[in-house]
């Protein structure tokens, strides 16, 4: 069963919006059996839609559309889909009931582009949206069904999971898909398929694997049709558990995991703290551990030390290795470790020094060259790593890989304490 996901809007196209509608709703439909065949993103047009849902009616059985529902002259799906349909318009009193709802506790009038809301498709099935002002809409022709969503995330988030997907999944009785996601981190993608070959040689043929990659990691997507074996389940787990006994330093976690929050979960069980002392990275570290909810449990702070002044005067790094060694190099960030724990009390820091570029590189240490280093007042482990010469891409990677170390650090802290 294959889906066509079309978004509307003049700003994903001219890319001032970006469409993150379209991923989340192939994830969801993915999960109960339905593959989503193409993506199509078009401009506010009514003639546009026409076209393409002229065509996706002819290929697909499922067509989604999120986008130009609102109260403004730009908004025309609904108009569009009711013309298409030989459908009039009329007052559909339970949407006119909501939106005076949500008016009313925002304490805002009720005008005609809130009104014209209320005007619905008579031959369409109205999917009540409480979580906004224009409804979904279902339309069923020839054995195709099509459905209408807002394009604000969190509205189509909702009617998807309270209709739709639950009528998917009821009407075409669907085999879900399954699959089973590992993250890895300290290996490009080229090297990780090479040290698999033979491991991914011996997966039963209806088992598909897949790597994707991305600057901070590359996962690895095991899938497989829910019908293709009554055991597909326990198959892809002793598949999994082989794959750990190849590569068990590189993977650092399953599906939605990220270093962030399996690093926060060993701190908060563990009762322990940490902070980041911050060349290069700016800061990104310490966003990326504040990100996750109840971080400030284990999170004391961060010393963002740009200038070797504040690595001297707030980390205590000793001016004559910075004289010596140099501002990127083990030496320092160790010592930024020490100064890190001691001036925010901390059981753990991360530290940080580089060089991100674009410039700034020498022929010893290129751009991209990036020291980092994990521990406590009493041990610090370092590494060195040459990230490229893209900026942007290497406080990504450093960013991540100081968190992969402080992750390791902390778990044999934790196995040492057994």
């Amino acid at each position: 069963m294959q889906a066509h996901i079309i978004t509307i809007g003049d700003e994903i196209l001219i890319g001032q919006v970006i469409d993150t509608n379209s991923a989340w709703m192939a994830q969801q439909l993915n999960k109960i059996g339905v593959s989503v065949g193409q993506i199509t993103s078009i401009t506010d047009s009514p003639e546009h839609l026409v076209d393409v849902l002229t065509k996706s009616l002819k290929t697909y059985p499922i067509t989604l559309i999120t986008g130009g529902l609102g109260p403004t002259n730009d908004d025309r799906t609904k108009q569009t889909l009711a013309k298409y349909f030989n459908s009039e318009l009329v007052l559909h009193q339970p949407t006119l009931n909501q939106i005076k709802k949500l008016l009313n506790a925002r304490n805002l009038p009720l005008n005609n582009n809130n009104l014209s809301q209320a005007m619905q498709p008579e031959k369409a099935t109205i999917l009540n949206n409480t979580m906004g002002t224009a409804p979904g809409m279902k339309f069923e022709t020839d054995g195709k069904v099509v459905f209408s969503m807002p394009g604000v995330p969190f509205e189509m988030k909702y009617l998807m999971s309270e209709y739709i997907i639950p009528e998917l999944s009821e009407k075409y009785k669907l085999s879900p898909i399954i699959n089973r996601t590992i993250l890895t981190h300290g290996e490009a993608e080229a090297v990780l398929a090479e040290k698999l070959q033979t491991w991914e040689s011996q997966l039963p043929n209806y088992i598909s694997l897949a790597y994707l990659p991305s600057p901070n990691m590359v996962r690895l997507r095991l899938s497989a049709p829910g019908n293709a074996s009554t055991n597909i389940a326990n198959e892809i787990e002793a598949a999994i558990t082989k794959l750990y006994s190849i590569i068990p330093d590189i993977i650092y976690g399953e599906e939605e995991e990220t270093m962030q929050n399996i690093v926060g979960k060993f701190c908060f069980d563990n009762n322990f703290t940490i902070s980041t002392a911050e060349s290069c990275t700016g800061g990104s570290i310490a966003s990326i551990i504040t990100s996750i909810p109840g971080a400030s449990n284990y999170f004391l702070g961060s010393i963002v030390a740009y200038s070797n002044n504040v690595k001297v005067n707030l980390l205590k790094v000793s001016p004559e290795t910075l004289q010596n060694k140099g501002a990127v190099s083990e030496e320092v960030v160790k010592q930024m470790v020490i100064g890190a724990c001691n001036a925010t009390n901390s059981d753990f820091a991360i530290a940080t020094s580089g060089i991100a570029g674009p410039d700034g590189g020498t022929d010893e240490k290129p751009v991209g060259t990036t020291w980092i280093a994990v521990g406590n007042k009493l041990s610090q482990e370092a590494q060195c790593f040459c990230f490229g010469s893209n900026r942007e891409r290497n406080i990504i990677r450093a960013s991540a890989s100081a968190l992969n170390m402080m992750r390791i650090f902390i778990k044999k802290a934790i196995e040492n304490n057994k």
